[in-house]
């Protein structure tokens, strides 16, 4: 069930959008976002969990028969923040006279370009990816993008984390609604590792469910998932003041140090290994050094994101894209390096995402502005061989905003990775992504030991109506005529109240929950039983 509304048209983009006040807003609004996020009030795995002992989820048959088979397969996404301008990461040497013509100051000359066909190169300055394309490890998609382009980094980064249409507002995330799937009580049950880890990324919502819960570990830096690595925790809670204001710091550090119930896991899969190689200096290296180590150390999370920012090139692209595609070449070469030395390089799938691309004629300030269309790189030796998928961008036949045109839909790639990498039932992706995409050929094969066999229990839809800050009730749709319990618990995990348990019919049902004298303002969460089927969502009481 998603969360989701219709906004209105998009305003079309034009310069005042480009730059200016309208530009900054839309910084301010990501920024903003960003923050309540990282605090934790927009909801998240850190508030919802809190102390909640670790419980390996039996419950769901799905979640169970990835337990029992092959669960090796991993996706990382990169994620490279602020548009990264793709047409000087694959250069179309077809044309290079336009692309020469629209882009005078900041095209790729010839000389610097390196050939990855008759068609498309990419910048010397990427050379460590060379012989990942050689070895057939290495794919490019064209064209990549949506209907309707926003321009906003802000929206379209939503649109890409929510798999939504360009006119829906929808806040849970792709990979969220995936997870939750897999784990549908999640929040009082939840599994014994970390279902995902994202760095660097705290502001993008791929991965909050629809109960808007983020189902992952999020940290803001590298440096922050290093610590929690090294020493089981963020904060040292030992070395403080002896006065008030150490007992105030502990306590502060100790409530931190909490929420990160996964901390033991990821120590422990830290531990387990070690780093071989020499990452490039950078963030990126940074985030892949520790993600390798955490994969090699047999963690088990199947879902990573990194991050990193700095593509958003309205102004001096040639002194900082060059720099940015080249940390992401030697980083990704040297991640899978690392990883070849466990024998994982097979098992890891990679994949660039950005919110949009450049537009292909530079503007005055030596960059380029908000655009559409960008090519879409993967890698890999599950990808079975190099190559391109899609339709050539054309640089003869621009759109209305005079950008490249979109020929695949983002949420194609989306669907042939969950399918074809993760071994996600068909079915199952068409519901998380809301319709069924048209799957690519990207060389991807779900093996026999790799499928997932289980059949999961009937889900339970559910939603929450509040009649007033302290009274909501909870509505909920039953498959089949079955035993039920709706219980509710506070944030420790204590139960507060058992709100119905017994038999119902099939159809739609209720129960109230209205907040008695003894109970604190807070959050709050409820539980459905029903069957085989368990169902979870927090609840917020005001008094």
């Amino acid at each position: 069930m998603h969360n989701h509304n219709k906004i209105s048209k998009n305003l079309p983009i034009g310069s005042a959008l480009e730059h200016g006040e309208a530009h900054e807003r839309d910084h301010q609004q990501w920024s903003r976002r960003s923050f309540l996020q990282t605090l934790g009030i927009t909801g998240g795995m850190s508030v919802m969990l809190g102390n909640f002992p670790i419980q390996a989820l039996m419950s769901s048959p799905l979640a169970f028969a990835l337990n029992q088979g092959e669960t090796d397969r991993v996706l990382v996404l990169i994620r490279l923040k602020g548009g990264n301008d793709g047409q000087n990461m694959i250069i179309p040497v077809f044309d290079y006279g336009t692309y020469q013509s629209l882009r005078p100051t900041i095209r790729v000359p010839q000389n610097e370009i390196l050939s990855l066909s008759n068609e498309f190169g990419m910048p010397n300055t990427m050379a460590a990816l060379q012989p990942l394309w050689s070895e057939g490890n290495m794919k490019v998609v064209h064209s990549v993008g949506y209907e309707d382009q926003s321009l906003s980094h802000f929206r379209s980064s939503d649109i890409w984390a929510s798999a939504s249409e360009p006119d829906v507002i929808d806040d849970s995330g792709w990979l969220g609604r995936y997870l939750q799937s897999l784990y549908p009580d999640f929040l009082m049950n939840p599994p014994a590792i970390p279902p995902a880890i994202q760095i660097g990324g705290v502001g993008n919502q791929a991965f909050i469910d629809t109960n808007n819960t983020n189902i992952s570990v999020s940290v803001n830096e590298p440096n922050e998932l290093y610590e929690i690595a090294q020493n089981g925790q963020l904060y040292d809670i030992n070395n403080l003041p002896d006065c008030l204001y150490g007992e105030q710091l502990g306590y502060m550090r100790a409530v931190t140090n909490s929420t990160f119930i996964y901390a033991t896991a990821i120590k422990d899969a830290y531990d387990a290994s070690s780093t071989q190689v020499t990452y490039p200096v950078g963030s990126l290296g940074r985030q892949l050094a520790i993600v390798a180590r955490l994969i090699k150390g047999n963690l088990g999370t199947k879902l990573y994101m990194v991050t990193l920012d700095g593509f958003d090139t309205h102004a001096n692209q040639n002194n900082v894209q060059p720099r940015l595609l080249k940390e992401v070449a030697d980083s990704v070469k040297v991640f899978y390096d690392d990883l070849g030395f466990a024998d994982k390089a097979k098992d890891v799938l990679s994949m660039t995402i950005s919110e949009f691309g450049r537009r292909p004629e530079q503007n005055a300030s030596g960059g380029c502005d908000h655009g559409a269309a960008a090519p879409l790189m993967l890698f890999g030796e599950g990808l079975n061989g190099n190559g391109f998928v899609g339709t050539p961008p054309n640089w003869q036949d621009f759109d209305n905003n005079g950008n490249l045109k979109y020929h695949t839909d983002f949420r194609q790639i989306y669907a042939t990775v969950l399918e074809n990498w993760l071994c996600v039932d068909a079915n199952t992706v068409n519901a998380v992504l809301g319709q069924n995409f048209t799957r690519l050929n990207l060389g991807l094969a779900c093996s026999a030991t790799t499928a997932v066999n289980g059949v999961a229990a009937p889900s339970i839809k559910h939603s929450v109506r509040y009649i007033s800050s302290q009274q909501v009730v909870i509505q909920y749709n039953l498959p089949s005529a079955t035993n039920v319990r709706v219980d509710v618990f506070n944030l420790l995990g204590q139960p507060v109240s058992t709100l119905f348990n017994g038999y119902q019919l099939a159809g739609e049902h209720q129960v109230e929950f209205a907040a008695s004298g003894y109970l604190a303002s807070g959050q709050y969460f409820y539980r459905i039983q029903a069957g085989q089927s368990i169902a979870s969502q927090s609840i917020r009481i005001v008094r």
